[in-house]
C-alpha cells in the first residue's frame, strides 16, 4: 500500500480516537450497595450524617490506596468487601489478580469474583454497580477456561462459555462478547461457529472493544465458514483496532493489519476508506 494510502486511513483515526474514548468509560470505585450499618467501621472512617458507611469505607479505601497507605486501603475495602459491596469485592479481586499492591493471589481473586457473582447476578445491567458484576463474571470465566494450578479451579469451558454468556447476554458487556466470539472461533469446549462468534464480535466492535475489532476484520478480512468475504469492511475494523493497540501483547492485533493491509486490493483500500468516513459520521 502506497505511504499516502496508509496516511488517509490513520488521519481518520486521528479524528475517529475521541470517538472511541468516548465510548469506553473509565471503572470507578462508586457502586452503590448498601447492606445495612455493620458493627464497626475500619480504622480513620466517621460515618457522615446520612450514615451511608459502605460507600465511606470504598472512599476512604480508595483514597489510602492511591496515597500509598495499603494496610488501610485494603483494612477499608475489604470492611465494605465483606457486607456485599460490588465495587470494593472487584477492586480487592483485581489486586489479587494481578499483585497489584499485594502478593498475586489467584484463589483469593477467584473468590473475590465468585462472591459478586453470588450475590449480584440479578443486579439491574443499568445500576453504576453492574460494570463490576459483569467483569466479575469474565474473570471467572478466563479461569474457567484454564484453571488454576494446585486448586479445586479446574479447566472447564463448559463453565467458562456460561460465564462469558452470562455477561455477553445479561449484561452487555463487550469483554464477555469478545470472549465469548473467541470460543466459538477457536471451538474450545464448544462447536466451531464462526458466523455465530461474528455476531457476538460486531456487538463488542461498536462498542469500541478493540481486540474484537480486530478478530472481526480479520474473520471478514478472510472470510470463513458461514462468513463471506468482505476485504474492505474487515480492512475497515484491522485499522479501528490497529489504532487502539498500545502494548506489546498486542502485537497480534498489529500482525492482523499488516497482513491486510499488504494484500488487499487498492480498491478494498479505497473503500475502507469510505467506510471508516461513514463510521465516524453515524457509528455504523
Amino acid at each position: 500500500m502506497r505511504i499516502s494510502e496508509r496516511s488517509a486511513l490513520f488521519a481518520l483515526m486521528g479524528a475517529f480516537a475521541a470517538v472511541l474514548l468516548t465510548s469506553a468509560g473509565a471503572m470507578a470505585f462508586d457502586g452503590s450497595t448498601d447492606a445495612g450499618a455493620p458493627a464497626a467501621l475500619p480504622r480513620g472512617i466517621v460515618p457522615p450524617s446520612g450514615d451511608r458507611p459502605l460507600e465511606e469505607a470504598v472512599r476512604f479505601g480508595t483514597q489510602a490506596l492511591r496515597s500509598g497507605d495499603m494496610e488501610k486501603g485494603i483494612d477499608s475495602l475489604r470492611y465494605a468487601a465483606d457486607q456485599g459491596h460490588a465495587g470494593a469485592q472487584w477492586k480487592l479481586g483485581r489486586m489479587y489478580a494481578e499483585g497489584e499492591g499485594v502478593e498475586r493471589n489467584d484463589i483469593k481473586a477467584f473468590e473475590y469474583f465468585t462472591q459478586i457473582a453470588n450475590m449480584h447476578a440479578d443486579d439491574n445491567p443499568s445500576t453504576p454497580q453492574a460494570r463490576f458484576v459483569a467483569d466479575a463474571f469474565v474473570a471467572l470465566g478466563t479461569y474457567y477456561l484454564v484453571g488454576i494450578p494446585n486448586s479445586k479451579v479446574r479447566r472447564d469451558p463448559s463453565r467458562a462459555r456460561d460465564m462469558f454468556a452470562y455477561a455477553a447476554s445479561y449484561f452487555g458487556d463487550p469483554e464477555g462478547q469478545y470472549h465469548l466470539a473467541r470460543l466459538y472461533i477457536d471451538g474450545d469446549g464448544v462447536e466451531r461457529d464462526p458466523r455465530f462468534a461474528a455476531r457476538w464480535l460486531g456487538l463488542a466492535a461498536h462498542k469500541g472493544q478493540y481486540q474484537a475489532q480486530a478478530t472481526l476484520g480479520g474473520l471478514l478480512f478472510k472470510g470463513d465458514d458461514g462468513v463471506p468475504r468482505q476485504g474492505a469492511r474487515g480492512l475497515m475494523w484491522l485499522t479501528l483496532a490497529r489504532e487502539a493497540a498500545a502494548g506489546p501483547e498486542d502485537k497480534w492485533v498489529v500482525d492482523l493489519y499488516e497482513d491486510a493491509f499488504a494484500t488487499a486490493s487498492s480498491d478494498e483500500r479505497a473503500m475502507a476508506l469510505v467506510y471508516l468516513e461513514q463510521y465516524m459520521k453515524t457509528g455504523r
